[in-house]
């Protein structure tokens, strides 16, 4: 399967690429494992338009990667809101997928789920930066294999509020409940950095990537 990894001209992508090819069994990984994936890094739509399945990385603002995707990828932006390709958003990427943020002002997401996106609050040190367990609240494609109460590595001042119920698998707790994993229909998101989170975050990637299979 081919995987494309959105350039929007944020974060480390990098890092995402060898993630995704280490839990796919594919180079440098060393494991036979796991559905193999060919991953591009892809700078505009007709790049990204022969994926299957697509991930929406980043860090920074809201705005910025907001304005990246509606500039760069409009058509891929288009087929993910249909539920025509998987697509998976890590950290801001899944803050993408709401309706609107907050930050720095009032801005529109990809409206694939229900839900605003906020700072978290005044009571916790901003970022919240590290590694943090989660509590599975239901059952979900990313959390196949993942115990109760496992780490993941988290960076971001910001989190999800969802306005719809049963998009939230998994949660962790930092202040407030924040949604750590959220899942609708073949769009699937993360908070924290799977690509930094040794064999569970290997174990999350993989996850997607056979549930973009089916």
């Amino acid at each position: 399967m081919r995987v494309a990894i959105l350039d929007m001209g944020l974060g480390n992508l990098l890092s995402i690429r060898r993630g995704i090819e280490r839990a796919s069994g594919g180079i440098g990984s060393g494991s036979i494992t796991g559905p193999h994936a060919e991953v591009i890094i892809a700078q505009r739509d007709a790049e990204a338009g022969c994926a299957d399945a697509v991930v929406i990385p980043g860090v920074g603002a809201f705005r910025d990667g907001a304005n990246a995707l509606a500039g760069r990828f409009g058509g891929v932006v288009g087929r993910i809101r249909s539920g025509e390709i998987p697509a998976l958003g890590i950290c801001l990427g899944m803050q993408l997928l709401f309706t609107r943020s907050f930050e720095g002002g009032e801005y529109p997401g990809l409206g694939v789920i229900s839900g605003d996106v906020v700072r978290l609050p005044d009571s916790v040190k901003v970022p919240h930066m590290g590694w943090n367990s989660i509590r599975i609240v239901r059952s979900g494609e990313l959390v196949r294999g993942i115990p109760d109460g496992e780490h993941f590595y988290f960076v971001h001042s910001y989190y999800c509020r969802p306005g719809e119920e049963g998009v939230t698998v998994a949660e962790t707790e930092y202040g407030v409940h924040i949604p750590a994993i959220v899942e609708k229909g073949r769009v699937f998101g993360t908070q924290f950095h799977p690509e930094k989170s040794g064999e569970a975050g290997r174990t999350i990637i993989r996850n997607f990537l056979e549930a973009a299979k089916r």
